[in-house]
């Protein structure tokens, strides 16, 4: 099976070539990568050639001329990784809040289900031992909320780590995702489970970064919560 993950980076030069060597450290099953940098000034888009070259053949890199964003990083991927034959395509972050050596768990789930989450919220999830109370509220509470309007049963749909069938993903109506931001992963749990795909939970810890600065801000998450009710209303006649 040919798996490949896809790393949406920016501003991730500390990042990017640790969590490169633990992708690549797996060779049973073996990943490929796609990067896809968003013209990082820091010169993470250099990095990652350097690591083209340093694997040859498992690793591609797209380069973007601006910053356009965490869900245009992922469907321009997903169609990369769709037409260069992949029959499963993950998902993840670039800074080791989503552990590596879970990816193999991850993609033996798809044997039973159609997505595969990495979840923080089903049995055995966690978030990081040292964040504070107030931001595990947050988090928890985000997660409640837009499961609760759009009435999900997964526990987890803000999460970021993620594994797809190929057949799964071919099929999911990506032009029609509406969301630019965070809430394009909500926005595609939602329409996976509106079109009757099965969603498997694997329990992860999710851990803080420990190199560079956090994307994620009170604004984006206030955003967050208004297009919760835009995608709801979006796709609320699919799978009809």
């Amino acid at each position: 099976m040919k798996a490949i993950i896809i790393l949406p980076t920016f501003n991730e030069a500390e990042n990017l070539p640790k969590i490169v060597e633990a992708i690549m450290a797996h060779q049973n099953p073996r990943f490929n990568l796609l990067i896809v940098d968003d013209a990082s000034p820091d010169g993470t888009g250099k990095i990652a050639d350097q690591a083209v070259a340093q694997f040859p053949g498992q690793i591609e890199v797209l380069h973007r001329t601006k910053r356009r964003g965490l869900a245009s990083a992922y469907i321009e991927g997903f169609k990369i990784a769709l037409k260069n034959g992949a029959d499963a395509i993950g998902q993840m972050d670039s800074d080791f809040s989503h552990n590596p050596d879970k990816l193999p768990e991850m993609l033996a789930a798809l044997e039973d289900a159609d997505i595969a989450i990495g979840s923080r919220y089903t049995a055995g999830g966690s978030v990081d031992v040292d964040w504070p109370i107030w931001r595990k509220f947050l988090s928890a509470f985000g997660n409640f909320y837009a499961r609760t309007i759009l009435r999900l049963p997964t526990k987890d749909i803000t999460t970021g780590f993620r594994m797809w069938r190929r057949e799964t993903l071919a099929a999911m109506p990506l032009d029609q995702i509406v969301s630019s931001g965070y809430i394009f992963l909500v926005e595609m749990v939602y329409v996976a489970h509106k079109l009757g795909y099965r969603i498997a939970e694997v329990p992860i810890y999710f851990a803080d970064r420990k190199w560079g600065e956090s994307k994620m801000n009170i604004k984006i998450q206030l955003e967050a919560a208004v297009r919760v009710w835009q995608a709801k209303f979006t796709h609320r006649n699919l799978g009809k």
